[in-house]
């Protein structure tokens, strides 16, 4: 059923709620896998770049935002992998889930307003109305 599950996350209480899930899930089959991604997104990743002394401190800041939602998924032993993508969150999320063939796509979502979402758009919308998979979006 769902075996490959790809957990799209920003290191947000949001992606920790939907951490939660895609373990729950998970943990009620056999041999599932969930594989973690976090976009580095291109309007952010000029001033994490100023701001880093170098790669590895740029990469140590970005893995730190997984801590917990590694946490979350070690405490119930499901298999899981961690995936650093670049890009525009939404397409880049939208592209590899496609591209990969997951069965199911859990994202959180930071609970925009209509006016919000119609103004801003939200990665999670975007994320609902192109991925090929079914997709939870959490609360």
């Amino acid at each position: 059923m769902y075996r490959r599950i790809l957990l799209a996350v920003d290191g947000s209480k949001h992606s920790e709620r939907a951490t939660e899930q895609a373990v729950t899930i998970a943990s009620l089959i056999e041999d599932s896998l969930i594989e973690v991604v976090l976009v580095a997104d291109f309007s952010k990743a000029k001033n994490e770049v100023l701001h880093s002394q170098g790669k590895e401190e740029l990469e140590v800041s970005r893995r730190k935002k997984l801590l917990n939602i590694e946490k979350i998924i070690q405490e119930k032993n499901v298999n899981y992998e961690v995936n650093i993508l670049h890009g525009e969150p939404g397409p880049t999320i939208v592209s590899h889930a496609n591209d990969q063939q997951f069965d199911l796509l859990v994202i959180g979502s930071r609970g925009l307003n209509t006016l919000q979402e119609m103004v801003l758009g939200s990665v999670s919308h975007k994320v609902v109305k192109r991925a090929n998979c079914p997709v939870l979006v959490v609360k």
